[in-house]
Parts: structure tokens; C-alpha cells; sequence
């Protein structure tokens, strides 16, 4: 009895010990398939010379204040639900690719092999400089998995700033539900900070290697035209803007509006409190925090904790002028469908999102309207217009995805640790804005630290590297208790995903 007890001891300790030690997170990408059929209509006649705009934040891509940004408008093809990328020359000779824009994680990687969705991939070996790091690397998302070998080569990228960088790159060798029917990019562009680099920040993301090289301030913006538009035309894609280096201020109307990065991993902010029409939801506002909030253009939708979105469904369904409309439309199971030409927009209400200003004192207020969530699919017989809703329900926090991000010009201003949002120029249909900026607001009814709480990566490895010294400690008294009273002991056994402690973190 005594040995039955010692052994099942030693196989949940030594389960901890193992879980803990193998830990790894997913980094957040949701992408469906589909395409839409209006492309941007981004006045480009024009060339400009640009430097500050007296706020500290830099309008220009290199040291010496002059650029033009120009030239990098509607660099980027795609849409929300296929991804948006940009072409790119790798190696040497140049192999063009396209890769996916994401904000939500932080490896440069590109298909290294042949896959069946994917019409090219880059050769390592055609590439004279290309060289290997003798590093392998694995990276999971909430949709999709791939892993490879990490090697460094040059990158230059036709419509972005001049110059050649050399930059990690992690080559795919192998892959699972990351390369899909009907996309047309090859690799992906993570976007975030170090901390998220797998299979350790020792990796230097792609931007952070742009501005040491080229010099560069450390800043980019975003714009992402798909707003609104219907998933089954053929015509060219929506696409959009990736101004690395500053802001183009063609691409936005009216005034910038900050928020504070709350912490440098995924560009994490703080939410304060959501409205649907002119009702608020009345949660705390750590539920909306929960446990983290991010600006993620990897991500489709705009995704909520569970018991804020069920609120949000819940105020909806209480606003809406259906009142009886089932409820697999709102988890994503059924699509809604209605006579072509009857838009469903006039049913719903606006949603908005409130953000702690750089004044923590204030608050400003972001809102889509149902154009942007109630997103237009595909059509049947040609009789019918089917329909989407653009948010869904998350376990691992609150994600500003694709769905509300193309309402918006999105400022990335790493230099001073903001994001900024203003009204995009291409989120109009009809001759109607599809979004609206308002504030400033007080803050001070809600608390002094929403974000208060998550419970962030570095602690976690923090707690991990702790309990893994605890269990060595552990495991040598265990091993002392086991082998001393006799000499001998068969042990067999396996660490299992059921036995382990360690979960995925997916959105």
C-alpha cells in the first residue's frame, strides 16, 4: 500500500514538473476564407515631404525627415477574412511573397516547402545569402500550427522603405490548418514585440531589425479596407495600408486619439467599458480586461470574455428589431439570410468601445456601426444576401480584431508606447462613415487599473522557473524515499496532455 502511494506520488510530481517545464502559449490568429469585391479608392497623385506633427509623434520613414509615405499607400491586398499582406523580395536572387500582416505575434516566417494551398514557397537553397541559425522552431495560433528551422537572409520590400535588412526568418518545413484554400500569401509578419518571438525573444522581430538597420523611427500604421464588403465577388481585393516608419495622413479624416500600451508583448490596452446603442453594459470594468485586451490584425473578429459577450448578445437582442432570432447566428453556427437588396443594418445598433486615453483621467470612444459586424457572406440563387456576426466569445481575453480594426487608421507609435485611432478614409459605403471617434470623457468612474489582475507571460515564467527549482527538490527526496529501502523498483509510465497541467493559451 505504502509503495502504491510512493509511486503514484512520484507520477503526479513528476507530471507537474513536466508540464511546467514544457510550457508554451499560442499566439493569436483566426482567419476565414472568402474574398470581397471593392477595392480602395486612396488618392495617390500627390508626393509629400513630412516631419513632425508636433506632438512628438514622426511623420517620416528615415534620419534625415524626408519621405514619401506615398509610396507606401495600398501596398497591402487581402481582406479581413483572407488576411492582409504585402509582397516581399526574400533572398538573394529576390523571391517574391506575399505574407500576412499580423500584429498579434512576432516571427517572421515563410513557407520553406511545397504545401497544396499555397502556389510558391521560398527556396533556401536558391538563396546565396541565406543561412541557417541551426535552431528549429515550432509556433501554434488558435487556428493553425506550423514548425521549422530558423535561418537569417536579406528582405527588401517593393512598396516600404528602401534599403535591403538581413532578418530572421523562420523557414516552414511543415504545417497544419495555417495554409487554407483560397489565400494567396505565403508566410505571415508578425508585427509584436520580442517577448512573443518563439522560441525565445533572443529572436529579433522583423520590425525591430527594420528600424536598427534602416534607421527608421520605431513606428507603423495600418489601415485595412474590407469594411463592409461582400465575401463571393471576384473582383480584386480590398486591401490597404502598412506605413512602416510614421503615419500617412492622407489615409485618415480628422484627429489621432492615444491610448496607452499597457504592456509590450501583444500591443495590449485598456478597455474601460462597452456600450451597444447608447447602452451601457454596466460590468466591471476588469471583465473587459480579462485576461488581457490587444489590437490584433491576425484576428478576424472582434472577440469578448465570455460573460461580456453574452451581455453584448443579451443588449443586442434587447435593442434589435428581431427579437426572436436564433441563436446560432450569434455563435457562429448559421448565418442569417435576407431578400437581396434588404439590408439587415437598420436592425442593429452601434457598438463602441471605450479606451483609456494617454490623459489615464479621460477616455475616448471608438464605435463601429452594424455594417461593420453584421458582415455580408454570400448570396444563394441570387435571390438572397446570407450574413455573419462579426464578434464571437473568447477564453483568453479581449481581442480588437479585423472587424473593427478596418473602421479605423490604427498608429502603432512604439517610440512612445501608443496606439492611436483615427477614422479611416476607405470606411465608407454608400457615402456613409462605417465608424465614429468621440471623447474626450472622464475616467473617473471607473478604476484607476482595469488591466489589474491578467496574469502576464513573464510572471508566468516567473512561477514556472519557481516551481521547476521546487520540484527538483521534491523529486531528489522522493528519489532518496524510493531507491534507500530497496534496490531495486520497476517504474513505468507516460506524461500524458491529460495528465499534464499546462493548457494552451488561445483566444
Amino acid at each position: 500500500m505504502a509503495s502504491t502511494m510512493s509511486v503514484s506520488v512520484w507520477a503526479f510530481v513528476f507530471s507537474l514538473c513536466f508540464g511546467v517545464s514544457k510550457c508554451y502559449f499560442a499566439i493569436p490568429l483566426r482567419i476565414y476564407t472568402g474574398s470581397y469585391n471593392v477595392s480602395s479608392a486612396v488618392d495617390v497623385s500627390r508626393r509629400v515631404v513630412l516631419t513632425s506633427d508636433g506632438n512628438g509623434l514622426s511623420l517620416a520613414s528615415d534620419p534625415t525627415g524626408t519621405v514619401n509615405f506615398l509610396d507606401m499607400v495600398n501596398n497591402l491586398q487581402g481582406d479581413s477574412g483572407r488576411g492582409y499582406y504585402i509582397e516581399m523580395s526574400l533572398g538573394t536572387p529576390g523571391q517574391k511573397v506575399n505574407i500576412l500582416v499580423d500584429t498579434g505575434s512576432s516571427n517572421f516566417a515563410v513557407a520553406a516547402a511545397p504545401h497544396p494551398f499555397i502556389t510558391h514557397y521560398f527556396n533556401t537553397a536558391l538563396s546565396s545569402t541565406y543561412r541557417t541559425a541551426g535552431r528549429t522552431v515550432a509556433v501554434r495560433y488558435t487556428q493553425g500550427n506550423w514548425e521549422g528551422e530558423l535561418g537569417i537572409d536579406s528582405v527588401s520590400i517593393p512598396k516600404g522603405p528602401n534599403g535591403t535588412i538581413a532578418i530572421n526568418i523562420a523557414a516552414i518545413l511543415l504545417s497544419e490548418g495555417f495554409f487554407l484554400p483560397g489565400v494567396n500569401w505565403q508566410g505571415i509578419l508578425g508585427l509584436a514585440y520580442p517577448m512573443l518571438a518563439r522560441p525565445d525573444s533572443s529572436v529579433e522581430p522583423f520590425f525591430n531589425s527594420m528600424v536598427q538597420q534602416l534607421g527608421i523611427p520605431d513606428i507603423f500604421s495600418l489601415q485595412m479596407c474590407g469594411a463592409g464588403l461582400s465575401a463571393t465577388s471576384a473582383a480584386d481585393p480590398a486591401g490597404g495600408s502598412l506605413v512602416l516608419g510614421g503615419v500617412e495622413p492622407t489615409l485618415y479624416r480628422g484627429s489621432v486619439w492615444y491610448t496607452p500600451i499597457v504592456e509590450e508583448w501583444y500591443y495590449q490596452v485598456e478597455v474601460l467599458k462597452l456600450e451597444v446603442g447608447d447602452q451601457n453594459l454596466d460590468l466591471d470594468c476588469r471583465e473587459y480586461n480579462m485576461d488581457k485586451a490587444i489590437v490584433d490584425s491576425g484576428t478576424t473578429l472582434l472577440r469578448l470574455p465570455v460573460n461580456v459577450f453574452n451581455a453584448v448578445v443579451e443588449a443586442i437582442t434587447r435593442s434589435s428589431l428581431i427579437q426572436d432570432f436564433s441563436s446560432g447566428f450569434w455563435d457562429g453556427s448559421k448565418l442569417a439570410c435576407w431578400m437581396k437588396g434588404e439590408t439587415p443594418w437598420r436592425f442593429f445598433p452601434k457598438l463602441s468601445i471605450y479606451l483609456r486615453a494617454t490623459n489615464t483621467s479621460q477616455s475616448f470612444r471608438i464605435t463601429i456601426l452594424p455594417q461593420l459586424y453584421i458582415q455580408p457572406i454570400t448570396d444563394i440563387d441570387g435571390t438572397m444576401d446570407c450574413f455573419r456576426f462579426g464578434l464571437s466569445a473568447s477564453s483568453n481575453g479581449l481581442v480588437i480584431g479585423a472587424t473593427v480594426m478596418e473602421g479605423f487608421y490604427v498608429v502603432f507609435d512604439r517610440a512612445q508606447r501608443r496606439l492611436g485611432f483615427a477614422l479611416s478614409n476607405c470606411a465608407v459605403s454608400s457615402g456613409v462613415a462605417l465608424s465614429e471617434i468621440a471623447g474626450p470623457f472622464s475616467a473617473t468612474d471607473v478604476a484607476a487599473n482595469c488591466s489589474g489582475g491578467a496574469m502576464k507571460e513573464p510572471l508566468l515564467w516567473v512561477i514556472s522557473y519557481a516551481l521547476i527549482a521546487v520540484c527538483a527538490v521534491v523529486l531528489i527526496i522522493l528519489l532518496l524515499l524510493l531507491v534507500l529501502p530497496c534496490r531495486r523498483r520497476n517504474f513505468s509510465g507516460e506524461i500524458t496532455d491529460e495528465s499534464s497541467l499546462v493548457r494552451h493559451r488561445i483566444k
